[in-house]
This record gives C-alpha cells, structure tokens and sequence, in this order.
C-alpha cells in the first residue's frame, strides 16, 4: 500500500479557499469579510466547478434512472412470456370443454360450458355450473382449472399495466435529467469560453495538478487478484475522456468508468456511485488499498479508484480524460473495497 498524501485539490471541485485565492489573483484583492461568501457567486471559475459537480449529481440521477428502464423493460419482457405462456393453457382448457360443451348441445342442452367460452366472469359461471348434475368431477375439476388459469392470466395483464406505468415514469425521469445534464454542461462551456485566455490557462493547469509526478505505467506497483484486475483496467482507460451517461469502453462517465475496470476482472458491481458505495466492506481512508473505491462528497455523486501512493484514477468532467488525481482532491465520504 503506497503512502497517503493529502495534496493541493484539483480544479476540479477545488475548495472555496483555493478559489477565492484565484479570483483574488485574477480580480483584484477584496475585503477579506466578503470574499469567502462572493467567490463561490462571482469567480466564473467557482461557478464552472459548481455546475461540474451539479451535473455529474444529474447524470447519477440519470444513470439510476436509465437502470432502472432496463430492469422494468426485462420485467416486461418476461411478463409477455409468461402471459403468451398462461394464454396457451387458457387456450387448451377452453378446447377441452369446448368439445364438451358441443357433445352436451347435441344431446339436447346447452351446458353452461358455453357461455363460460364468451363470459368475462368465469366465476359466475362456474358458480351456476356447479350445482349442474350433468357437470362430472372430471368436467368440475377442467373448469376449477380454467377459473384458476384465467385469474392468473388477468393478474399477469394488470401486473405488466402497472410496469409499463412505472417504465413510463422513468423514462420521463431519464428525459428530465439528462435535459438537467446538458443545461448544466452548457452554461459550464460558456463560462469557460467567456474566460480571458490567461484565465482559461490557468484554470486547466489547476485542474491538471495532480499529474504532475504520478506513477506512469512503468512504476505501477502490481496489485494481486481481482483488485489488480479493475486497476489495470482502470489505468489502461487513462486519457479515454470524459462521456456522461457512459460506461466504455471509449468513453466513461465517473461510475461508468468503475463498473467498466471490475467488468474486466469479472465482478459485477452497481452502475451508480451511490451504489457503489454499499458494493462491499467499508473501510478508513488510511487503510486505503489499490482497487478501492473512494466516494466523494456527501451525496456520493463522484467516485475514483485507488491505486496507491495517494493516489485515484477517476474520470473528472467533461473536457477533462481519465487522469491521475490526488485521493484528497475533494471531500472524501468514503472508501469501500469491492
């Protein structure tokens, strides 16, 4: 396990200290009283790290929400098996008495087999055939089989309405996060544009500082087992950039890019970083080892993989490619090991 150096955050949700440090650099000193509370607001910088992060918390929104798509539409998918299934037997009992029914016409009466062919309540048709002398046990038992079979099949049909219902929800939440996203990124580039030249410069060797002396492919410690699996994966995706809603194997989102490298050591784990947060044992940032995942912020909505020496592999935002950056770059909320 490398040493843990907590180094100079990154642009990349960089502390409000650190910020207002810049501004004051690149807009003239202010009163010390208000500079903490106006850097955040005025500091064009301060607001593209802001929209940075208010976007990758919508794109987790979105990744749990287009998950949950793909799970209903599986659920659909096997709802429409079962029902072609249940209508199949539905089908063949209907024969059985069918011929029944057409013996017992000919000889005279119409058994109540018939209506049971054309009624939407079998239950009242078996109520009334029950105390039928000409029903058998034979034939009694074909029709308790035909209530039971069309009760199942009118419970299938309403369980997959209420599916469809709730895919239509999340499609509707998919739409709506990723109209977030790209509201976000948007303005995010448009700051970053209205920026002086000297400025923009500044700003992206700031986001870059944790480069500088990271260990290249070279000096990577091996890592054992499934872990040393997910980081060779994640370093062999370094400088891929940056894609939301992504997970590889071009381009990755923060998640994406972590479910992707266990992918490659054959372990499955969650899609969003919230869930990847409860994807194994949780464990101090001190005891970190290459292959952890460290969560970041509060919300959990930014995550990375340890790979030693103080150091995660992560994809930052847009703009930005799969790097090295230092563990300490932003608040860490925790550290799990897959």
């Amino acid at each position: 396990m490398g040493s843990h150096r907590r180094l100079a955050p990154s642009g990349f949700d960089r502390g409000i200290g650190a910020l207002c440090a810049l501004s004051v650099a690149a807009l003239g000193a202010v009163p010390a009283a208000t500079s903490a509370v106006a850097a955040p607001h005025d500091d064009p910088r301060a607001e593209v790290d802001r929209l940075h992060a208010e976007a990758e918390r919508a794109t987790e929104a979105y990744n749990e929400a287009d998950e949950r798509a793909d799970a209903l539409r599986d659920r659909i998918a096997h709802a429409q098996d079962r029902m072609a299934r249940q209508q199949e037997r539905v089908n063949t009992l209907r024969e059985k008495l069918g011929s029944l029914a057409g013996a017992q016409y000919r000889s005279g009466g119409i058994d109540p087999a018939v209506a049971l062919l054309f009624s939407d309540d079998p239950d009242d048709y078996l109520d009334k055939a029950s105390v039928l002398d000409r029903i058998g046990a034979r034939q009694a038992g074909q029709l308790k089989e035909l209530r039971g079979a069309l009760r199942e099949l009118s419970q299938e049909r309403a369980e997959a309405l209420g599916t469809f219902d709730e895919l239509e929800r999340s499609r509707r939440a998919v739409a709506s996060h990723k109209r977030t996203v790209e509201q976000k990124l948007l303005r995010a580039r448009q700051l970053l544009a209205s920026l002086p030249d000297a400025d923009r410069a500044a700003y992206d060797r700031a986001s870059r500082s944790g480069r500088s002396g990271m260990p290249g492919p070279d000096g990577a410690v091996s890592v054992p087992g499934r872990a040393g699996a997910a980081v060779a994966a994640v370093r062999s995706a370094l400088g891929r950039p940056y894609v939301w809603g992504a997970n590889g194997p071009g381009g990755f989102d923060c998640s994406g890019l972590m479910q992707w490298s266990y992918a490659q050591a054959g372990v499955a784990i969650p899609r969003t970083s919230q869930a990847q947060r409860h994807a194994g044992r949780q464990v101090p940032l001190s005891q970190a080892q290459p292959g952890d995942l460290v969560i970041y912020r509060s919300d959990a909505s930014h995550v990375g993989m340890y790979v030693g020496d103080g150091q995660v592999i992560h994809a930052p935002y847009p703009g930005a490619p799969v790097r090295y950056d230092p563990v300490g770059m932003m608040p860490v909320a925790s550290v799990t090991r897959v």
